[in-house]
């Protein structure tokens, strides 16, 4: 058996939608959850779906 260390590093939504932006994205929905609850101020959790910016 064999281990490997990872290092992972929370990324909050502004952060994502910067990186999105700057990777040519643009925010297209933004859920609270997987089950698609709607996103408010205070979820533990978000599902953000992005789409390239060139389309309409």
């Amino acid at each position: 058996m064999s281990h490997v260390h990872v290092r992972f590093r929370y990324a909050g939504w502004g952060e994502l939608d910067l990186m999105a932006r700057l990777a040519g994205l643009r925010l297209r929905r933004r859920y609270g959850g997987w089950a698609g609850e709607p996103f408010r101020d205070g979820c533990a959790y978000h599902v953000s779906v992005y789409e390239r910016a060139d389309r309409a």
